[in-house]
């Protein structure tokens, strides 16, 4: 039996929801999986979950991933990384600019 880590749909007319699944190569797309490893939103590009401990054992058993699914193990490792800027540093910035037109306006006069 192949193995397969693919995407299964579950959501409904024009709002696609997606469960990541372990499958039989030969199975339908929306057909029994033998074990759920996540579920993605396509629509925000969100991963809901994402179980990477249940995924890498069933690689190591020699499941093959969908392309699909190789895409959305870069975007979840990328974004274990990547640092979220701070937001309030914007407002510091448009804070300190209306100061010195403010400044600009009290010396004009």
């Amino acid at each position: 039996m192949a193995v397969m880590i693919r995407l299964a749909r579950i959501g409904k007319k024009k709002a696609p929801f997606f469960r990541i699944v372990a499958i039989d190569k030969r199975s339908k797309r929306d057909g029994q999986y033998l074990e759920n490893l996540g579920t993605y939103n396509p629509l925000t590009g969100e991963l809901i979950q994402f179980h990477v401990e249940k995924i890498e054992a069933w690689l190591s058993k020699g499941a093959l991933p969908s392309d699909t699914v190789k895409r959305l193990q870069k975007q979840h490792a990328t974004s274990l990384r990547t640092p979220v800027a701070p937001a309030p540093a914007k407002k510091v910035v448009k804070a300190a600019k209306v100061e010195a037109e403010s400044q600009e306006v009290a010396t004009k006069a």
